[in-house]
């Protein structure tokens, strides 16, 4: 008897506490949605329906309100839909919301610390010292290295299609190649060559990163939904195979370049230039890491770690992604193929016939291919905030409260017709100067303000080389019936649920 009376009391206890946090908005003025209980605006992706981006896109098309409440689980939040102050908040107000509010310890996880992730003065700090890793200067002394990575790309693309006819690829697991080939050529600086050794431990490692087992889905969710869980999971000491193989990786890495002196032109180069030196060399022409502090490390082996596993998440998804919807839909669109075939050609002849880093920087047209591409189909479909101050709500009543999450929905803001007119057309010439028809304000796929992405300017030449190369070398056939990509369940990017397939035949 005693234990029904207590089953009833727990039942009401719990249903209580959420009916109490499901009415969370409603005591605070706001307008809400995506109020199922327990799951609040997840209850799709829970159900295996939607992923978490599409999810958030889906209740941005519920509503015209330009800030409305939800509820992430039992977590409230509050998605900004209005474009202009979505940009505000990243960029005028950024003082209130200048923190992402995921997990990160720096003291006892340095390898949590990275860009991403760390707060307030030590994220201004490492911000500021990273900043000379991403010049002109530096880009172009890495270009060698990605551009080989380019014709290893190219080499295995031919091996597979025949002399005469057509060979349908699936573009994207092609792209994913090269990006990780090119994250551990000039990030990581090792000798990867994953077309002709798919059995190397870099591509290994960056397979077990990109599982979706339940330990990943957990992990992932409390990492960014409900930072204090995984605080508590680090401190139990629950290790994940794929960040400790990572980490040990990182620092082997670290210790040969120390140990024998070994100068690379690549981003951990500048990371050990820090950590040895206290900053990075703002003379392009000088890569030594020697140490210069009487063998005081201003960086830990860990945090160096931390940096350059953001720099894979970050950019190993958006680099195959974008190539490989750039590249679609060019394959739908034959008069834009062509202005991008011509804007690659005049390029490249305007360089003395060669694909180096002015080439890359000069194809405008391609440049603008790009922005479209990551508008339509943005790697990351939303971006996350915390408030870090109460802030009132321009133009209304409504105060944010310090400690909120916030949501902008990235494909919502990027589809949404008042934002950018006939927003599925795929249309290049958005962001020419005689052509600009959109709400700037609504265009962040690399984010804005002083939390932008630190690594875009690196990314777009990346993705311009493998793009620019495949234009060179190959015909690529025009689908004769126009179709929007399907996308999968998994994750937070939109992953195609069944490739990017592209039809290649040989350059006539």
């Amino acid at each position: 008897m005693i234990g029904i009376v207590l089953l009833i009391g727990a039942i009401t206890l719990l249903y209580v506490y959420l009916k109490w946090t499901f009415s969370y908005w409603d005591r605070k003025g706001f307008p809400s949605i995506g109020r199922s209980i327990p799951f609040g605006a997840l209850e799709a992706v829970t159900k295996g329906k939607r992923s978490f981006g599409l999810a958030i896109h889906d209740l941005y098309k519920t509503t015209k309100e330009p800030v409305v409440g939800l509820y992430l689980t039992v977590r409230p939040a509050l998605l900004i839909r209005d474009a202009q102050l979505a940009h505000d908040v990243l960029v005028k107000d950024f003082a209130s919301f200048h923190d992402r509010g995921v997990y990160v310890d720096e003291k006892n996880d340095p390898m949590s610390a990275s860009l991403f992730a760390m707060e307030g003065a030590s994220w201004k700090a490492l911000r500021t010292k990273l900043t000379p890793s991403f010049t002109s200067g530096k880009l172009k002394a890495m270009f060698e290295t990605s551009n080989s990575v380019g014709d290893k790309l190219i080499a295995s693309i031919r091996a597979q299609v025949p002399q005469t006819g057509i060979k349908e690829l699936d573009i994207k697991s092609l792209a994913s190649t090269y990006a990780i080939d090119i994250i551990g050529s000039t990030i990581f600086g090792l000798d990867v060559d994953s077309f002709a050794d798919p059995n190397n431990e870099f591509l290994t490692i960056s397979k077990k990163i990109n599982q979706n087992t339940i330990e990943d889905i957990v992990r992932g969710a409390s990492l960014f939904l409900f930072p204090g869980l995984e605080k508590f999971f680090v401190k139990i000491g629950w290790k994940q195979e794929s960040v400790e193989r990572m980490r040990e990786l990182s620092n082997r890495t670290v210790d040969l370049r120390e140990k024998n002196n070994i100068v690379r032109k690549d981003l951990l180069q500048l990371l050990l230039q820090l950590r040895n030196q206290g900053k990075i060399s703002t003379d392009d022409s000088v890569w030594t890491a020697e140490s210069t502090k009487n063998g005081v490390k201003s960086m830990s082996k860990d945090l160096i770690a931390g940096q350059l596993f953001l720099f894979y998440a970050a950019g190993f998804e958006t680099t195959a992604s974008t190539i490989s919807f750039t590249l679609y839909e060019l394959t739908q669109n034959p008069e834009l193929m062509e202005k991008a075939k011509e804007d690659v050609r005049r390029a490249i002849e305007k360089n003395g016939g060669k694909l180096n880093y002015d080439a890359v920087a000069d194809m405008k047209y391609l440049e603008a291919c790009i922005l479209e591409t990551t508008r339509k189909y943005p790697a990351l479909p939303l971006l996350n905030r915390i408030c870090t101050q109460d802030y009132p709500v321009p133009d209304s009543k409504l105060v944010i409260q310090k400690g909120t999450q916030i949501i902008i929905s990235l494909l919502g803001l990027h589809l949404d017709e008042e934002n950018f007119p006939d927003p599925l057309s795929y249309q290049p010439e958005r962001y020419l100067e005689d052509g600009k028809n959109y709400n700037q304000a609504a265009y962040l796929s690399f984010g804005e303000g002083p939390r932008m992405c630190i690594g875009a300017r690196m990314g777009k030449v990346n993705v311009k080389i493998a793009i620019a190369k495949v234009l060179s070398n190959f015909d690529l056939e025009i689908r004769k019936e126009k179709r929007e990509i399907e996308f999968g369940i998994h994750g937070v990017s939109l992953m195609p649920k069944d490739g990017v397939p592209i039809q290649f035949s040989l350059k006539k």
